[in-house]
């Protein structure tokens, strides 16, 4: 069960629209949204407070079901092909750090070995060497992200969708995170779907950038990101895309 094993699946949504009901009459939440992921790609997902990013995600995940519109491949969250990290942890705060990243492994029946063995590499991926076996209450903000993507990475996920993960810690903190995900990403080739209110995150990760507009929620325009890197917010060309997503959300 070597890392990567699972190669990255293509996400396509078609016209998804999301309407709900409430006593005052109805809510379009979300509005012929439509978009793909290539397989390896690492897409942000960016717009303004109230633009239905949320919503999206829990459709993508299958968390609920879209009022028009598909996604492909359609997802269930019984399916184990698809990790997910959220802004909140969730972690098992009985279990060590070990045994949060084996909980999904111990669902498949994965064999104890294998388990372990899995566990280490990934301890070793997310930078959390000599902790696996302390527990959540002893570990920074920042720690125990790292131990959430590594639980998420740990049932070779062809999809990874990230909700604001990075949102809740400090921004040295959040700056070593994104360097830790775009090394995972350039190691595992996951296709990536990360959702973030914050700009400079989405034009510093993302491969595309997929800006969103509210009132319903739909898609303003998906930009490529043309630049190697690292990147830095203070090129030229950063600051261009900067401001081309910003005159969108503003």
């Amino acid at each position: 069960m070597a890392l990567g094993q699972a190669s990255g699946n293509r996400l396509e949504l078609d016209g998804v629209g999301k309407q709900y009901d409430s006593p005052g009459g109805s809510i379009q939440a979300l509005a012929d949204v439509s978009f793909e992921v290539s397989p390896g790609e690492f897409v942000c997902l960016v717009g303004p407070s109230g633009c239905g990013k949320t919503t999206l995600f829990r459709i993508v995940a299958g968390f609920e079901q879209p009022t028009t519109g598909t996604v492909r491949p359609e997802r269930t969250t019984e399916q184990m092909n698809m990790g997910i990290v959220f802004q909140e942890y969730h972690l098992f705060p009985w279990r060590t750090v070990g045994g949060n990243i084996r909980f999904g492994m111990e669902q498949l029946d994965i064999p104890t070995d294998k388990q372990r063995e899995r566990t280490q590499q990934l301890v070793d991926l997310v930078g959390l060497e000599g902790f696996i076996e302390s527990y959540p209450k002893s570990l920074s903000g920042g720690m125990k992200q790292r131990v959430a993507l590594a639980r998420a990475l740990a049932v070779d996920p062809s999809l990874l969708l990230m909700d604001e993960p990075f949102s809740a810690v400090d921004a040295q903190t959040r700056r070593r995170l994104q360097e830790n995900i775009l090394d995972i990403q350039e190691e595992t080739r996951k296709t990536i779907l990360f959702v973030t209110h914050d700009i400079e995150e989405a034009i510093k990760l993302g491969d595309r950038v997929v800006v969103m507009d509210k009132n319903p929620g739909q898609i303003a325009e998906v930009i490529d990101i043309d630049l190697s890197r690292p990147r830095s917010r203070t090129t030229p060309a950063f600051g261009n895309l900067y401001e081309r997503v910003l005159d969108h959300i503003d």
